[in-house]
């Protein structure tokens, strides 16, 4: 299946011309005595619907020995006697059993709650008269392409759809209905292409044109239309079960808009139908995805998101996968398959260990069970509009050339920093720290004075005793005896979707104790039991607690270092606003360090209207030692600008020190202070152009929207046959792998998700092509060829039109 034809102006032409009604159906055998018997059209679905569930594919469900869903079964020796002799109905037992009158030997037993109409009978025993010919499923066979049918109405023909549908309408004694008037015929094919009736202008338009190419230029001027694929993409959409809200309890906001825009650019752009379904399964494990293939797997996270705090994560997890099975069997092979979860099919050749064969494909996806309550769940991407990429694509070049102009000052930057270095290293005091999104700012040097973003200085309140002030590393430091705090106010007031950095100098001689907090007490037991967010010390671990419930709402890290007691040290720790327990960045004097993650499970508001306390949490849990330059930043800060925070030394006193001795930290906050305010004119408002670049930079790229997309774990996800479906009830261990009624994948496709996305649009695959064209066929005239565009099984109905739906 290489493209879609009926994104093609030349199938839609032919489509759209014929929307009449169309009256032809099959020839049913039952009323006419000497028709011949289908076993397809006529026989299977008496077996299927009456037969199956005792005698069919599911062998949990299944009583005796008797098969009548294999032919081989069906005729086989049940020890003396048949079920069935192909040519003599008197010699087959199931002929005796179903018109029997004893409910000990009645098929089907009354207590099945199925019975079978004389006209039923009658179609089994002819059919056993005729010889009992066996066919194979229809939907299973191979699609093969057949000839138009002869006609007797020759005149009526205008292309070789005409046959088909003719044929069947003069088997049945039918005339096609009338043409209809132009005017009609514009408003319908303007509605089927863009949902939308033509304007006036359009009307007139077309109604004016007497060419006979007057309707082929409509249709290609709708194709054109953007609106064309948004009509196409409404069906496909509520096919894939796009939503941009969870599902689940309170129904909370999600992203996918990102994917529903790729299906309508898919559908305008008249993307091969090989591509739009290999993208959408496994566009993430093409060599090389594009951001654009990667956000058409988000079709396979359109599932409901449950994010109850109650729930096991594991048992959702299973039913995400389930979901996947589920709807790509019905939306491009039109089964069932969930039927087979729990037990071999009913009514098709599925057994319960193909279903999770298939289930394998889809099993390793790095998600949690439990998704967020609002926004994303991993994984997903960024992915920006086309308008934001140019945007980027402008700024990238803009900052280029500003970083070149400002480059083109190295030299001599160098040598005006060496000359001002040289000329504070024996002047007075020179005070500079890093102010770039400073949110607020306790020098504590002797005071509870605080620099604020937004509210110039403000003053701290000392709760719990009188203040204390002892020499600190930076200057004076504030000294905590578990008792004492600071109220530093309404500041900092951060919730689960924001980014931020925390920072102070501390000198523990606990142990355990908080360094700054905004929280408040919980009832949920003792020590750090605490709702908000806070930088606390444990048992000499430097742990940051951003908590919603202490125990299955928060995320708690700690180091895996242990800061000694009775020294100072610089502490820091950033978060950036992803949910994420590795969105969290723990310091020690300015290098970053290993994490333990004690749990990873926020998914609510840990906001608190409390204030920032510095030296408690919650109004307890105490720090006992110094603390000293409290600093809280918006946003997260980089590695190197931790450093820069972290280094004690005065701008005087690097000064001081020889080039190559100083450390990364030093040397940045020696040329961050000068550039910030000791550099000429021409030179800082070069570099102030580079920062403000780079902050338009952040704010654009922070406001690109995400999309859930598809990923495979790096250790593959091994999968078990589940006993009745449950989560937790593991049996035999499976293999990605595909039913034994369908060819295998292609030659030199992987057994993996991407192989099967390739197996599905492969030609020796006999349902995709059909499944597709049926529901375009019930898109544009209401009824598809198959009635039941879901279900091309056993259950399914039969098509009205079985030569034309394997022709076109």
């Amino acid at each position: 299946m290489q493209s879609n034809p009926f994104t093609s102006s030349v199938y839609l032409f032919l489509i759209t011309f014929y929307l009449t009604q169309i009256g032809g159906f099959l020839v049913q055998a039952q009323g006419q005595p000497n028709a011949i018997i289908e076993f397809n059209r006529d026989i299977r679905p008496i077996l299927s619907g009456k037969c199956f569930t005792c005698h069919g594919p599911d062998k949990n469900k299944r009583i005796g020995s008797l098969r009548l869903d294999i032919q081989k079964e069906a005729l086989a020796d049940l020890g003396g006697y048949f079920a069935i002799v192909p040519g003599d109905p008197i010699k087959s037992h199931l002929i005796s059993r179903i018109n029997s009158i004893d409910a000990a030997t009645q098929m089907p037993p009354r207590y099945s709650g199925k019975k079978l109409s004389n006209q039923e009978k009658q179609l089994l025993q002819r059919w056993i008269e005729q010889g009992a010919k066996w066919q194979n499923h229809w939907a299973f066979l191979p699609v093969k392409r057949p000839y138009p049918p002869s006609v007797k109405s020759e005149r009526w023909i205008r292309s070789d759809i005409d046959r088909f549908v003719l044929s069947n309408l003069e088997a049945s004694d039918l005339l096609p209905s009338s043409e209809a008037d132009p005017a009609t015929l514009i408003r319908r094919v303007s509605l089927d292409l863009t949902g939308l009736p033509p304007s006036s202008d359009e009307l007139d338009e077309f109604l004016q044109d007497p060419s006979d190419r007057a309707y082929e230029l409509t249709v290609n001027r709708l194709l054109n239309s953007p609106r064309y694929g948004e009509r196409m993409a409404i069906r496909w959409l509520d096919a894939g079960r796009y939503a941009d809200t969870n599902g689940y309890q309170a129904d909370g906001e999600r992203s996918m808009w990102r994917w529903r825009d790729w299906v309508i650019s898919a559908f305008n752009s008249n993307m091969p139908f090989d591509h739009f379904t290999i993208e959408q399964i496994a566009g993430d494990m093409l060599p090389e995805a594009t951001v654009e293939q990667k956000i058409a797997s988000g079709f396979n996270r359109n599932h409901r998101g449950n994010g109850e705090g109650g729930i096991i994560p594991e048992e959702y997890r299973v039913e995400y996968v389930v979901d996947r099975v589920e709807t790509t069997s019905a939306v491009w092979l039109g089964l069932t398959l969930g039927c087979a979860r729990c037990h071999d099919h009913k009514y098709d050749p599925v057994t319960q260990e193909e279903f999770y064969k298939i289930f394998a494909y889809f099993n390793n996806v790095p998600e949690k069970g439990r998704a967020f309550k609002s926004g994303n769940s991993p994984p997903y991407i960024k992915a920006p509009t086309t308008l934001q990429k140019s945007q980027l694509k402008t700024l990238e070049a803009k900052i280029a050339k500003a970083n070149q102009e400002f480059q083109g000052y190295s030299h001599k930057l160098d040598r005006l920093q060496r000359s001002w270095e040289d000329a504070i290293s024996a002047s007075n005091l020179v005070k500079w720290s890093l102010r770039d999104d400073l949110e607020v700012h306790y020098s504590l040097d002797g005071h509870l004075a605080a620099e604020t973003e937004n509210r110039g200085y403000t003053a701290g309140r000392l709760m719990g005793g009188d203040p204390h002030f002892v020499p600190g590393p930076l200057s004076i430091g504030a000294s905590f005896d578990n008792k004492r705090y600071i109220d530093a106010g309404d500041v900092a007031a951060f919730n689960y979707t924001d980014s931020f950095t925390l920072s102070a100098w501390v000198r523990a001689e606990f142990p355990d104790g908080a360094i700054l907090s905004r929280t408040k007490r919980t009832i949920e037991g003792e020590g750090l039991g605490h709702f908000g967010y806070g930088l606390y010390l444990r048992n000499g671990k430097l742990q940051l607690n951003l908590v919603n419930r202490w125990l299955d709402d928060a995320i708690r890290i700690e180091t895996l270092e242990t800061m000694k007691s009775g020294q100072w040290h610089h502490v820091a720790a950033s978060y950036d606003g992803s949910f994420q327990a590795k969105g969290i960045r723990m310091y020690i004097d300015g290098k970053p360090k290993n994490v333990r993650t004690i749990l990873d499970a926020m998914n609510q508001n840990f906001y608190v209207k409390e204030p920032l306390r510095i030296g408690a949490a919650g109004a307890n849990e105490g720090f006992q030692g110094q603390i000293d330059d409290v600093r809280i930043y918006r946003g997260v800060l980089p590695a190197d600008r931790i450093a820069v925070v972290a280094t004690d030394q005065t701008v005087n006193q690097i000064a001081k020190i020889p080039n190559d001795e100083r450390n990364p930290g030093q040397i940045d906050k020696m040329r961050l202070c000068f550039l910030d305010q000791y550099a000429p004119p021409r030179i800082r408002d070069s570099w102030l152009r580079v920062v403000e670049l780079r902050k338009q930079r952040h704010l654009l790229t922070k406001s690109i929207p995400t999309v859930m997309v598809m990923q495979e774990s790096p250790t593959p996800k091994d999968t078990f046959i589940l006993a009745r479906g449950v989560y937790d009830q593991p049996g035999k261990k499976v293999n990605p792998g595909l039913p034994a009624l369908f060819p295998g994948l292609p030659a030199g496709a992987p057994n993996n998700r991407l192989g099967f996305a390739q197996w599905l649009v492969t030609q020796s695959n006999p349902l995709t092509a059909r499944v597709t064209v049926n529901r375009f066929w019930q898109m544009y005239f209401g009824k598809g060829l198959v009635k039941t565009a879901e279900n091309f099984g056993s259950q399914g109905a039969l098509p009205t039109h079985p030569l034309l739906l394997d022709w076109l």
